[in-house]
């Protein structure tokens, strides 16, 4: 069920194919890219869609193929499956134990850029990380949610992002593991990295965490920094 809030619907669409994932988004997507091109009638709603997909590799319009480092006929043996997007970034794994995030946002109504929209995403994941005890920041270079950023050996990611955007609207979003099984990312170089490790909150904590209790503080602290995007979040 869609849930609204600050002119914002929410949906959990819960575990959801990655295909059927993308078209849903693309339509909700064109929408408002047709109401920015011709400014007619109301505003279609924007949308923060959270799920979590079956076992995928998603490559971003810019990534380098190679970076799949196994047969695509070995997909089936790990019960997973391959599309290349129209996001940006390099490549990445979906799967159960992740929240997966798709704002489907009006930039010029938050009356902030691509940029400091990335940056509210990350905020959004550090802010949550911290209130488990994770300590997360940016890397310089990179998108995304990092641990231990300044350590060449431990630096790892735990939140992987890679946005499309036309006319300020927005699309695809970000990838929070929480109880992901991190094996899947040893098929790939994670967003292109050859050198760079992958975590999760499960592995940081040492034990399995609240799945549905994260994805609701998670949208909340969304939703806040959605209402007031130009602001920093309260302390």
């Amino acid at each position: 069920m869609a849930e609204q809030g600050h002119d914002i619907l929410f949906e959990d669409l819960g575990l959801f194919d990655y295909q059927e994932a993308w078209d849903y988004q693309e339509e909700r997507f064109n929408r408002l890219v047709e109401y920015k091109r011709k400014r007619e009638g109301e505003h279609p709603d924007q949308f923060l869609l959270f799920c979590e997909h079956p076992h995928v590799y998603t490559l971003g319009k810019s990534g380098d193929e190679n970076n799949l480092l196994i047969r695509k006929d070995f997909l089936k043996k790990i019960n997973a499956t391959y599309y290349k997007t129209n996001r940006g970034g390099d490549i990445t794994y979906h799967g159960p134990g992740q929240i997966v995030g798709y704002p489907i946002v009006d930039l010029e109504m938050l009356e902030i850029g691509l940029k400091q929209y990335i940056a509210l995403l990350e905020d959004s994941i550090i802010e949550l990380l911290g209130e488990y005890g994770i300590t997360a920041t940016q890397m310089d270079g990179a998108t995304g949610v990092w641990l231990d950023v300044d350590h060449p050996v431990k630096a790892r990611k735990i939140c992987a992002m890679g946005v499309r955007s036309s006319r300020y609207v927005t699309m695809h979003g970000f990838a929070l593991n929480v109880n992901t099984n991190l094996d899947y990312f040893t098929y790939i170089n994670p967003c292109g990295f050859e050198n760079k490790g992958v975590t999760s909150m499960e592995k940081e904590l040492g034990e399995p965490q609240d799945f549905k209790r994260i994805k609701s503080e998670l949208k909340t602290i969304l939703m806040r920094r959605f209402l007031a995007p130009g602001h920093p979040a309260e302390s």
